[in-house]
């Protein structure tokens, strides 16, 4: 029988143990029935692959003794680092997105709070809402074979997303663009190290956003005469991107 492969994070291990309950424990234990001396290996979301056996099985959580660890090896090795930054949707879009483009080979997310999006996040939900959105691309990874884990975070406005920022090539798709296209600027020039796009939310960027952005080395770009809503376009950017300059 193949070795199991699970998701983790990587704050589970600690002194040489990984231990959880959960999910994680519910599909280990109960599911797929393994126990004590059973091998297996656990992906985090720092690309790291920790091999080792199952220590103990308690009622609610259970323990792995880590023999070894290595960088995973990565599929889509070829393709630029791409961080989606997502001004964030109301309702369960945000869930799509996360999925979508975790098996679309996003290497991360940054979310922030956008002038027109009409889902907000209290500071005392931060951390419950990074937990679960971080829960989604473990096993958005898991179910699509992916070696390691895109991370999500939370910034609470473009002002702070725009600041962060130090990837290659820097792109913020907006439908008021009227020169630049998508396809003109992923033609011109070679394959960047990394590449993040900024997406606003369903009513778009407010145009103090898109300055924003612009005076940080964003450039504008549109999709041509369609306009795609905000879960649309995150993953039509992913494919462009893959197709261009990755394995797809």
């Amino acid at each position: 029988m193949s070795v199991r492969r699970f998701m983790i994070s990587s704050r589970a291990i600690r002194d040489g143990y990984a231990s959880f309950d959960g999910d994680i424990y519910n599909h280990m234990v109960r599911v797929l029935r393994l126990g004590t001396g059973d091998a297996v290996q656990l992906a985090d979301e720092k690309g790291m692959v920790h091999f080792g056996t199952i220590n103990q099985v308690a009622k609610e959580w259970v323990a792995v003794k880590i023999a070894s660890s290595c960088p995973a090896v990565e599929s889509d090795s070829a393709a630029p680092h791409i961080t989606i930054c997502q001004a964030l949707p109301k309702g369960d879009k945000i869930d799509l997105i996360l999925q979508k483009g975790t098996e679309l080979g996003a290497h991360d997310f940054w979310l922030f709070g956008g002038r027109r999006s009409v889902a907000k996040v209290r500071d005392d939900q931060q951390v419950s809402k990074l937990e679960r959105w971080n829960r989604i691309t473990a096993e958005a990874a898991r179910q699509c074979g992916r070696p390691d884990i895109p991370e999500v975070t939370w910034r609470p406005s473009a002002v702070e997303a725009a600041n962060d920022t130090g990837q290659e090539l820097r792109l913020i798709l907006w439908e008021g663009e009227r020169d630049n296209s998508l396809k003109d600027v992923l033609s011109v020039g070679g394959k960047p190290s990394s590449v993040i796009v900024a997406i606003g939310p369903e009513g778009g960027f407010d145009p103090l956003e898109v300055r924003h952005f612009s005076q940080h080395g964003f450039q504008p770009v549109s999709l041509g005469s369609r306009i795609l809503r905000t879960e649309t376009a995150s993953i039509a950017i992913l494919a462009v991107i893959q197709y261009i300059w990755g394995e797809v």
